[in-house]
């Protein structure tokens, strides 16, 4: 795996956590999460850093969304962590 790869994967695993502790209230629950997401990934993370080339903040909410429902459909689900399987994908989409 590359560093882009395992970086982006850490950093998508900290925004997770880092989400679970800003929604609490609701057990993480946020309808609105990929929008969350992309702003604190584009603005508080090393996230455009990590990619080759700009990351804007609609962009990325358009890109987590549509991992998610693919993520989601994939029957049996893959043998990996959404964490890696959306970074991968990330890393090849802002390449």
């Amino acid at each position: 795996m590359s560093e882009s790869i395992t970086g982006v994967q850490a950093l998508l695993h900290e925004a997770a956590e880092t989400h679970h502790q800003v929604y609490r209230i609701t057990d993480g629950s946020d309808d609105d999460w990929a929008s969350w997401y992309a702003d604190w990934l584009t603005r508080l993370s090393e996230l455009p850093d990590l990619l080759t080339r700009a990351t804007v903040r609609s962009e990325l909410t358009y890109q987590l969304v549509a991992l998610d429902k693919e993520y989601s459909a994939i029957d049996p689900p893959p043998g990996r962590p959404w964490e890696q399987f959306y970074a991968e994908r990330l890393v090849q989409a802002f390449s």
